[in-house]
């Protein structure tokens, strides 16, 4: 059998050449390819097309190579947290395409399975879908083609001589599609080891998919987001007015039912999790690929491979599952979700949705909203009541891009919880001291 075995990233990529697509594994800085991106940067290869969910963060990961202005294009599914790749975004000096996270997995899938496209309702009734095929189905439904790169970089913790890999808790993310999807995939890992060394039964993903493998060094292992027990963040505020967090969690909880699942998007939503009494036996679900999170950890239970969709450090209950991004999207997708928790910049009064961008100013990309206001089976958005200029964002029409059309069954924020009902919002309860002309729209709110 030839060997798949390289001395150092150099050697694995020596043929990697300008203007190359290629893939990199991680979800933010968890499961990237350290020593394949320092390489990349120390060729000083330009031109590059990177597919990747986040590409990098301040400077971290694959941000050394979009600060360098070695990419001329990022396909990715999220902005937010990333100001190197905004600003060149807004400036117009690399070209980016958004794809939701859902489908951004599934495109890497189809492009390594070889399907060459596929129809998914993610953006459908968005901005995305301008001048793009829309076929009605039970919905309308986007047609979506593979993505396919030339090389693969990815990171796993442990490998064979042969390229089956295993990856650690949350870190295994987009790094098996990818794999699939490239017609070179090289794999860096903390430890290389002898065939057979691993169980059948412990193998993630086949050697098969693998073609250069390499025992990696020096790795950092950066968390972006370091949060442990009992550290407290800045709860949201109208003033002295309205509920603390824990309060506005508490109507978000009382719509749970025991034994249930529940998805938890970035911002507000993702501290939900500490407040899920554990009688309740709430399955929390993360995009990044964890069933089962269960708050903040201790710091003896902190590890860099463990996050949840914010990039925030967690920890996971008994009969936790970790997976790769097509799994977790096939979760949403396919309704196996029952509520999912959302952030919003808007909520307007037919339930549509939006929470991804501020056109010329602001772009955190969609990441897997698009897919998750769809799939689950109750849409909560959970929101601070006013803007920064302190304009309510409950609102008549939403006039910043959509996330979704219709799909918002509750909003929740410091002041109330309401319900969107085509003519007005329906306002189901007030925080205490709080008037309803307080949060009231002319014409669009109701008792």
């Amino acid at each position: 059998m030839p060997s798949k075995v390289f001395d150092s990233a150099k050697d694995a990529l020596a043929d990697v050449f300008e203007g190359a697509t290629l893939m990199s594994g991680g979800f933010g800085l968890c499961g990237i390819a350290e020593n394949c991106i320092g390489e990349l940067v120390r060729r000083e290869l330009r031109g590059l097309k990177l597919i990747s969910n986040n590409i990098g963060n301040s400077g971290r990961g694959l941000a050394k190579l979009l600060v360098r202005e070695q990419i001329a294009k990022a396909v990715c599914s999220y902005v937010g947290g990333n100001p190197d790749l905004e600003a060149q975004m807004l400036a117009g000096r690399i070209e980016v395409e958004l794809v939701p996270q859902g489908t951004f997995a599934e495109r890497i899938r189809a492009g390594g399975l070889g399907i060459p496209a596929f129809y998914t309702p993610a953006g459908a009734d968005t901005i995305l879908a301008a001048g793009r095929e829309v076929r009605d189905f039970d919905r309308p439904c986007l047609l979506e083609t593979a993505l396919r790169a030339d090389f693969a970089i990815l990171k796993a913790e442990r490998g064979d001589v042969y390229g089956n890999l295993w990856f650690k808790e949350s870190a295994r993310n987009f790094s098996p599609l990818m794999a699939m999807a490239a017609d070179i995939t090289i794999v860096e890992v903390e430890e290389l080891l002898p065939l057979g060394a691993l169980a059948p039964e412990d193998v993630h993903l086949p050697g098969i998919f693998v073609q250069r493998i390499f025992q990696g060094r020096d790795y950092r292992n950066d968390l972006e987001f370091r949060i442990l027990e009992g550290e407290s963040e800045a709860a949201p505020s109208s003033g002295a007015r309205g509920w603390s967090f824990p309060e506005m969690a508490e109507r978000v909880v009382r719509r749970l039912q025991p034994g249930g699942s529940l998805n938890l998007g970035i911002g507000l939503p993702t501290r939900i999790a500490e407040h899920i009494p554990p009688e309740l036996g709430i399955m929390v679900h993360s995009e990044n690929g964890v069933l089962g999170i269960q708050g903040r950890p201790s710091a003896t239970e902190l590890s860099p491979t463990l996050i949840n969709a914010g990039k925030e450090s967690v920890r996971i209950g008994a009969g936790a599952s970790f997976f790769d991004s097509a799994l977790s999207f096939g979760m949403i997708r396919g309704g196996h979700i029952d509520v999912c928790v959302l952030g919003g910049m808007q909520v307007d009064l037919e339930g549509s949705l939006a929470n991804w961008m501020i056109p010329g100013r602001k772009v955190t990309g969609m990441g897997g909203a698009m897919d998750l206001v769809h799939g689950a089976g109750e849409l909560i958005v959970l929101m601070q009541h006013f803007d920064r200029q302190g304009r309510p964002k409950l609102v008549e029409r939403c006039s910043l891009p959509l996330t979704g059309k219709g799909v918002v069954d509750l909003v929740v924020t410091e002041l109330g919880v309401f319900r969107p009902r085509g003519t007005h919002f329906e306002v189901l309860e007030l925080a205490a001291g709080v008037a309803l002309d307080e949060v009231a729209l002319p014409g669009v709110m109701g008792g």
